[in-house]
């Protein structure tokens, strides 16, 4: 075991704050990974201050991983010591069930091991996650990173990326589709981005009207203010696919009858509470209302290809480690451009 410095959180309203930690040694399939950047993910904050339930303390969020290998096991065939690679939201699963042998480990029957906050099979406690110095993670679960790529944009992409990649992977977004994106933050921006490059015409829903340039700026070619009713109107029974990035309570109703027949409506964001359904905006144009959970390993790696060849990274801030308590405070009043970034080099 290594002794490894990090931030947790001690308690749902205690403020991160310096921790220490133990990793295992590699075994003969393990990467080791010297965490160079990790994102910083709205999970962070809501599993760090309880707000969906479960979470086990002392917890150290970071599920946006990007570092150095500095060791790997005997078994370890794709990666060695000085390569750039990633972890993101998993780091096993029971890798056996109908989900993961199909390439879904995020739906893995026997539940997956998320990368904090989920069993740890190894120590019998808890996983800790990327607000650390290092992470020990099976060969299996490590991503590939393009030298193309600069890594600290790049740690978004392990959840913001592969978030709002997959669903539109899932439902086939293309050329000479409509496509809105409901929400400019770090999913949105991510969606707007993906929506573009995929070919489609993508119109972004905000409440805020300052928000406009940078929506076009990231690929959107219409902005559209969701309390504007006449604005709307002027879209309905239009649009192919709605990916809802908005991780609040919200109205559905609005958006739903802007889908044509047979469009979809996937949520990504989570919200805390209820949403309001009217099943008659599903009923009457045979609309579908959906879900989706990050990616499996083998999509995850085949976003980040994606990313490489079409020069797609987050829009990021960069933070010390220290900071990360203002972020969650700052993330929460929408006051970041769209994705912080820890530089944990800033933990020493």
């Amino acid at each position: 075991m290594t002794s490894t410095k990090a931030y947790a959180a001690q308690s749902a309203t205690s403020p991160l704050a310096p921790f220490s930690l133990e990793r295992r040694d590699p075994t003969a399939s393990d990467v080791q990974i010297e965490i160079l950047f990790c994102g910083v993910c709205h999970s962070d904050l809501h599993t760090a201050r309880n707000e969906w339930n479960g979470t086990t303390y002392p917890c150290v969020p970071g599920h946006e991983i990007v570092g150095r290998v500095t060791n790997v096991g005997s078994a370890v065939k794709n990666f060695k010591a000085g390569d750039v690679a990633a972890v993101g939201c998993m780091v096993d699963s029971d890798r056996t069930c109908p989900n993961c042998r199909a390439g879904l480990e995020q739906f893995c029957d026997s539940r997956a091991t998320f990368t904090y906050n989920g069993f740890d099979k190894h120590t019998g406690g808890v996983t800790y996650g990327g607000y650390s110095k290092a992470i020990v993670v099976d060969e299996a679960f490590v991503l590939r990173i393009s030298d193309k790529l600069n890594p600290a944009a790049t740690a978004p992409l392990l959840c913001a990326g592969i978030t709002t990649y997959s669903p539109m992977h899932h439902w086939k977004v293309s050329k000479g589709q409509k496509v809105g994106i409901v929400g400019l933050g770090g999913l949105g921006h991510m969606g707007v981005k993906f929506a573009n490059a995929f070919g489609a015409e993508v119109v972004l829903f905000t409440t805020s009207p300052g928000k406009t340039e940078d929506a076009k700026r990231l690929g959107a070619h219409e902005v559209v203010l969701s309390k504007d009713e006449e604005a709307m109107q002027k879209h309905a029974n239009s649009f192919d696919f709605i990916l809802d990035t908005v991780s609040a309570k919200h109205p559905l109703a609005s958006y739903l009858q802007l889908l044509n027949r047979d469009g979809t409506m996937c949520m990504v964001g989570a919200s805390p509470d209820p949403l309001p359904l009217e099943v008659f905006n599903l009923i009457g144009r045979r609309r579908q209302l959906v879900g989706s959970l990050i990616g499996g390993i083998a999509e995850t790696q085949e976003m980040l290809d994606f990313c490489a060849e079409h020069n797609i990274t987050s829009d990021i801030e960069m933070i010390r480690v220290d900071e990360i308590n203002e972020a969650y405070e700052r993330m929460l009043s929408s006051d970041v451009k769209y994705r912080f970034v820890i530089d944990m080099a800033s933990l020493n």
